[in-house]
């Protein structure tokens, strides 16, 4: 047992500390020493100022971060070491001094700041800290075996704050090793560009702020939800007080904290540019940001004055290794993996063998941020910022030419398969899908010249769009590389055929035809018969788009000979199956069922998926054709679900849907697919007119089928849904359509169809009543419903629709009446 003293006063206390007991400690020996504890904490706020502390209120309100401090104060209270990491400019410091506010006001603890940013020197750091502690300062410490009846072992708890330990980290670690034992009451909260690296330490890493989310939603809303967003506006209103986000600058504020990786210093920077420049004009200076943001707060720290110079701090902490990989990774500006890295890096003594090491220390040091995707290999992004400061410096040193050659060359490389294959692979098609940005950049670098290989990279560029559907300006450094690179290069014919292709999307069928027709004049010249197979499969894709059914055939067939001489199974199968689809649309169904059954099982194994749903959506026509609705609506939403992001795709594969709807008597459902697919189809690959004219008839089929205003709300309802929400709903997690629809294939439930049908019959309410064995008020109740779900005025609209109904669709489901 031991005797225990007033936190006032230092008196002993009257009842003796207890020892291994829950009961609480006495820590006053009266009611007086209890309130003059209390008007002193509220006196200094309850953080220590007086050695390089701060105080409690903060001059500048915190934007966001409320999952981040709940999550940070349940750490805190779990570990006696807390730091926070991550880039320049994302409020490291700012979030502590937040949480450690949060302690103060619940007094919980004693806290004390101690700022680092302009300390050097070890001994000046140590006197701080000791300073900090209510230690004095060259005193040694206290012994281990002594702390157990130190005053501090009935004491409140302290939390000390480490500001910017990322210059001083062997300092702080030596320091806080010999303090942490000997302090077992004393918690430490640091932020830092990287980790302390100290047994027991928690890394939090603090990433940018919430940036309106690309989604189904219009971008005003996503910006509304965005703290990034909130953040630039609250700022911004502080220098303009009228600035409001609106429809129209929604779209210039979110690509600002885009482009600024939701980085709280240079979004607040941004903002109070809004005096001078609007939105969109900031937006198009953004290119020169590094000497635009330089208008940070006039008392600040040297580090946080400017963009630059937040930047030049951390990469003067590098190693002369890490500053160098660094410079030649701002070329990738779309992020890359160690492959690329090291690629890039070539020319740097020993890179490759380090480049794991010098990469992990990137990453610790915050100046890199990996990217790791479900069962994908790990990538990793420079902020565009830090990209933009790694830019400069390449150039500063001379370095950007030797860089940009690696880069094109380790580009070339991977974009090979393209020039000397039938069918590029999916796997070379995913790959350069992650290399999009890349590929543009150092495309717009090499198009200053006749670099035949600007030739190859626009070809990529074309493939990816080609695969997944997202509209870029492709056609335009295609149409530029074909202008600026040697008409005899090895590569001219694969950029003509991408050429085709996107010409056909957009809808320029003579362009498209001269495209393809001069890349097969240019392939019968060499001896290259899988890219000459290629590019007759595009010919003839293209004029069975214009009707031309025989001259496509003749490419076709000559195509599939090509595969069946090299053995190309894939190949052969692709063929084989756009001429099943010419069968489909010549009545030959026979002969084009037994050619699709040959070629399903191969096209599902190997063929990429923009080629697959090709040949699933001829399934589904061949079923169409034959009846078969439910086999047609299983190769409709199979072949959806191939290319669900694919918008072009997408679309057509809905239309398919709709085909089979209409078969059923599911006009409502026709009508919302089709003005679901429309919408979808701002730049889809064109169809021929035997699908096209299908399509019209199935419109204008659910059109005569409904009341007008119906059919318009329907039309109008499917044109409005965002992409996300169509597919969502398409594939099974709703109805496309009202639930009554989905559940019986109509508009109105069974019982209404029943009593729209003896409504023909010009039976009164009570007689309907009598035949189904209802209440009359339950009749009156399903005919105003019917009136309602169909927007009709009246009994007799009701019975001329019905009327219609059943004559257009005398086996339909359901629509007999009850015969009672």
């Amino acid at each position: 047992m031991s005797t225990a003293t007033c936190d006032t006063c230092g008196e002993p206390l009257s009842r003796p500390k207890q020892s291994g007991t829950s009961l609480p400690r006495a820590r006053y020996c009266s009611n007086a020493c209890r309130q003059r504890s209390y008007r002193s904490r509220q006196k200094a706020g309850g953080m220590d100022t007086a050695l390089g502390g701060g105080p409690l209120t903060q001059l500048s309100s915190l934007v966001g971060r409320t999952d981040e401090l709940v999550e940070l104060a349940q750490l805190l209270h779990d570990v006696r070491l807390l730091t926070l990491t991550g880039p320049a400019g994302v409020g490291k410091s700012r979030l502590a001094l937040e949480l450690v506010g949060q302690e103060v006001r619940g007094r919980r603890c004693d806290v004390s700041v101690v700022r680092l940013g302009p300390s050097t020197e070890a001994d000046e750091i140590r006197r701080q800290m000791l300073a900090a502690l209510g230690d004095t300062p060259g005193a040694a410490p206290p012994s281990v075996a002594g702390v157990s009846e130190g005053p501090e072992s009935t004491g409140r708890d302290r939390l000390l704050l480490l500001d910017d330990c990322e210059h001083v980290l062997d300092i702080c670690g030596t320091l806080l090793t010999e303090l942490l034992p000997v302090h077992p009451r004393l918690r430490v909260l640091a932020t830092s560009r990287e980790p302390l690296r100290m047994p027991g330490e928690a890394v939090f890493s603090v990433a940018g702020l919430t940036l309106p989310g690309a989604g189904s939603d219009t971008m005003f809303n996503a910006c509304l939800r965005s703290d990034a967003v909130a953040l630039f506006v609250g700022r911004a209103r502080a220098v303009v007080p009228g600035f409001q986000l609106t429809h129209d600058n929604a779209v210039h504020v979110g690509e600002i904290c885009a482009r600024l990786d939701g980085l709280p210093l240079p979004i607040e920077m941004a903002a109070r540019l809004v005096r001078v420049f609007a939105p969109a004009e900031i937006v198009a200076r953004l290119e020169d940001r590094l000497s635009l943001l330089t208008n940070g707060w006039r008392l600040a720290d040297d580090r946080h004055k400017s963009l630059r110079a937040s930047l030049e701090w951390g990469y003067a902490l590098l190693s002369p290794q890490e500053q160098a990989l660094l410079r030649r990774l701002s070329v990738l500006p779309g992020g890359f993996g160690p492959d690329a890295a090291a690629a890039v890096a070539s020319d740097l003594p020993g890179s490759a063998a380090a480049m794991p090491e010098i990469l992990i220390g990137l990453e610790a040091k915050s100046v890199i941020t990996p990217l790791t995707e479900a069962g994908g290999p790990t990538r990793f992004r420079l902020l565009e910022s830090m990209c933009c400061f790694g830019h400069d410096r390449l150039i500063a040193e001379g370095e950007d030419t030797g860089t940009y050659e690696r880069l094109v060359t380790w580009l070339t490389a991977i974009c090979l398969p393209l020039h000397g294959r039938a069918i590029v692979p999916s796997a070379t098609l995913d790959r350069l899908a992650k290399e999009r940005t890349n590929l543009t950049h150092a495309l717009r670098r090499l198009q200053a010249g006749t670099d035949e290989r600007q030739l190859l990279l626009a070809s990529a560029l074309a493939a990816v769009e080609t695969a997944d559907g997202r509209v870029t300006d492709a056609a335009g450094l295609v149409a530029q590389a074909l202008d600026r690179a040697a008409p005899d290069s090895v590569y001219r014919s694969v950029t003509l055929a991408a050429a085709a292709v996107l010409a056909v999307r957009d809808a320029d069928d003579d362009s498209a035809f001269r495209y393809a027709d001069e890349a097969v004049e240019l392939e019968r010249g060499r001896d290259s018969p899988e890219v000459l197979a290629r590019v007759l499969l595009l010919r003839g894709t293209v004029r069975q788009l214009r009707d031309g059914r025989k001259a496509s055939l003749t490419d076709l067939e000559e195509a599939l000979a090509i595969g069946a001489r090299l053995r190309h199974d894939t190949l052969f199968a692709l063929c084989l199956s756009v001429i099943a689809r010419h069968r489909v649309e010549n009545g030959e169904l026979g002969a084009a069922e037994r050619e699709l059954a040959r070629v399903l099982p191969v096209m599902r194994r190997h063929a990429p998926p923009h080629w697959l749903h090709w040949v699933l959506m001829t399934a589904g026509a061949l079923a169409l054709e034959k009846d078969d609705l439910v086999a047609a609506e299983q190769y409709f939403t199979e072949a959806l679900h191939s290319r669900a992001e694919h918008r072009g795709d997408a679309a057509r594969a809905l239309e398919g849907m709709a085909l089979v709807a209409t078969r059923a008597y599911r006009f409502d459902r026709v009508l919302r697919l089709l003005g679901a697919a429309k919408r979808m189809r701002a730049r889809a690959l064109r169809d021929n007119s035997w699908w096209t004219s299908r399509v019209t008839e199935a419109r204008e089929a659910a059109i005569r089928a409904l009341p007008t205003a119906h059919a318009e709300a329907s039309l109008e309802a499917g044109h409005a849904m965002p992409h996300d929400q169509a597919l969502a709903l398409t594939l099974g997690n709703g109805p496309i359509g009202t639930p009554q629809e989905e559940r019986s294939g109509h508009p109105l439930s069974q019982r209404e169809r029943d009593v729209a049908a003896l409504v023909v019959e010009g039976l009164t309410n009570r007689q309907i009543a009598a035949r189904m064995h209802v209440s009359v008020r339950t009749v009156e109740t399903h005919i105003r419903q019917v009136r309602t779900t169909l927007g009709l005025r009246s009994r007799a609209h009701i019975a001329a629709w019905a009327a219609r109904q059943y004559a257009d669709a005398p086996t339909a489901p359901g629509s007999a009446p009850c015969s009672g």
